[in-house]
């Protein structure tokens, strides 16, 4: 039985060792092929076993406000940095961690380096969407100023994403605009729209077309391209709803007599809605364009929502994601 390897950041994210241990104990409970490598601080790590987890002491530990430059250099023992190194030697097949996204995409980077034909690495994670299903999205973060070949290069990142973690061969990309029409849009909107046209005659990738912010959640495409300023807002927006349900749940049915007869009826409909929308069950974005497989965790995701990263990396290492990826890119470069 092939093992796969994935390296832990224990100590990234709000709560820590608090969740991530758990999580982890949880997922190897489950997953009799895994191995976890568990990185962070003697102390947190101490009193943790499992025959399918090995441990690796980091010194430092990168905190949510810490700058760039003291990731980098001030900090280069980190938890985060050695999980990212062990996927740079081998010795994992994908990293996980829940900490500082920037200090996580740049350390990256710089580790993994980026694959060639990729000038900026994204952030795709999924949003749920009317379907049923979920709309992959990029970038979320990464890049507030992507130029029309960064978005050209999200597509094929996400195609590959989508083809291997979703099993579908070509999936349908739109090109998030303020409007449908070709016309519409800033110039770097339609001078990317131009390149994925061409992508699409050519055959690379399924170009459905410009999209609206609505597209994204009615399932309009499997994959929504956008830079990295309006890609996280969406996300954010995304979560907001799924609390903002939750609490109508705990809180308005309570309020009168009249509002209690509803909830017999809205309850297990409202409950349904919350469940599919619950940002958690989609919790694992992947930071494509890289040498190397890493996945970002949502920094006050709970034990429940990081079990959902592990598995996200656990089957893109599995699946051969990288290799899908380094296939795909390797048409743009005959463009």
């Amino acid at each position: 039985m092939a093992i796969t390897t994935i390296s832990v950041d224990v100590m990234g994210g709000d709560a820590g060792a608090n969740v991530t241990l758990p999580a982890c104990l949880a997922f190897l409970q489950s997953h009799a092929d895994a191995h976890l490598i568990l990185v962070g601080t003697e102390q947190a790590l101490h009193h943790f076993s499992h025959e399918r987890a090995s441990k690796v002491i980091a010194a430092d530990v990168i905190t949510m406000d810490d700058s760039l430059e003291t990731a980098m250099r001030k900090k280069r023992d980190s938890s985060m940095r050695i999980a990212v190194e062990q996927v740079k030697s081998g010795a994992a097949q994908a990293a996980v961690s829940a900490g500082n996204t920037g200090a996580l995409m740049a350390i990256s980077r710089y580790v993994l380096k980026t694959l060639d034909g990729i000038e900026r690495p994204a952030i795709a994670a999924q949003l749920p969407n009317a379907t049923g299903g979920s709309t992959t999205m990029l970038d979320l973060g990464a890049n507030v100023d992507s130029m029309p070949e960064h978005l050209l290069q999200f597509a094929f990142l996400a195609t590959a994403l989508d083809a291997v973690l979703k099993g579908k061969t070509k999936p349908t990309v739109g090109l998030l605009n303020i409007g449908e029409e070709v016309i519409k849009g800033n110039e770097t909107i339609k001078a990317a729209g131009e390149l994925l046209r061409g992508a699409h005659d050519r055959g690379d990738i399924s170009f459905f077309g410009n999209v609206e912010g609505n597209d994204i959640f009615k399932g309009t495409t499997d994959i929504v391209v956008c830079d990295g300023f309006v890609g996280n807002v969406a996300l954010k927006a995304s979560e907001g709803l799924a609390a903002m349900v939750g609490g109508f749940l705990k809180t308005e049915f309570s309020k009168n007599p009249l509002t209690k007869v509803a909830a017999v009826f809205a309850y297990p409909v409202l409950k349904a809605f919350k469940n599919r929308v619950d940002h958690r069950r989609y919790n694992g974005a992947a930071l494509l364009g890289l040498r190397g497989l890493v996945f970002k965790s949502h920094g006050s995701a709970d034990q429940a929502a990081y079990g959902f990263a592990l598995e996200r990396a656990y089957d893109a290492a599995r699946k051969g994601l990288l290799a899908s990826v380094q296939a795909n890119i390797a048409k743009i470069q005959k463009i």
